[in-house]
């Protein structure tokens, strides 16, 4: 039951990447109402025209890998800097949002723990 449990919750996690990634480039839905701050910090990132893009493939690809029970374990990894980048910017400037934020954060953790035996041989330089 857990084991299905997880892999659902690695779909639903990796369905979400997905459409957040295809949303930056096709943008389809339509933007919350956002603070001034929010709206100063957004206008930043549009100043560097490749943050987006890149982002939006790191989201694309890791959602891909994470919602596909062999390759979960690289998706976890792959899609770690953006979910921290995506946690923290909640914590820090919109703290409405940050309850979907940790949900997918703990998600990602709980699927790099689970994948943690794949990832020894790399920490230990082997």
């Amino acid at each position: 039951m857990k084991n299905k449990i997880f892999t659902a919750l690695c779909i639903l996690f990796g369905l979400m990447m997905i459409n957040s990634g295809l949303n930056k480039f096709f943008n389809y839905m339509p933007m919350p109402e956002m603070s001034e701050e929010m709206m100063q910090i957004m206008g930043g990132f549009m100043t560097i025209k490749w943050i987006f893009p890149l982002v939006a493939i790191i989201e694309i690809i890791g959602g891909a890998l994470m919602a596909i029970p062999k390759t979960r374990a690289l998706g976890a990894i792959v899609i770690l800097p953006v979910m921290v980048g995506i946690f923290v910017h909640h914590l820090v400037h919109d703290l409405s949002g940050i309850g979907i934020a940790l949900i997918l954060f703990a998600i990602n953790i709980w699927a790099i723990i689970v994948h943690w035996n794949k990832y020894e041989s790399i920490i230990k330089g082997e």
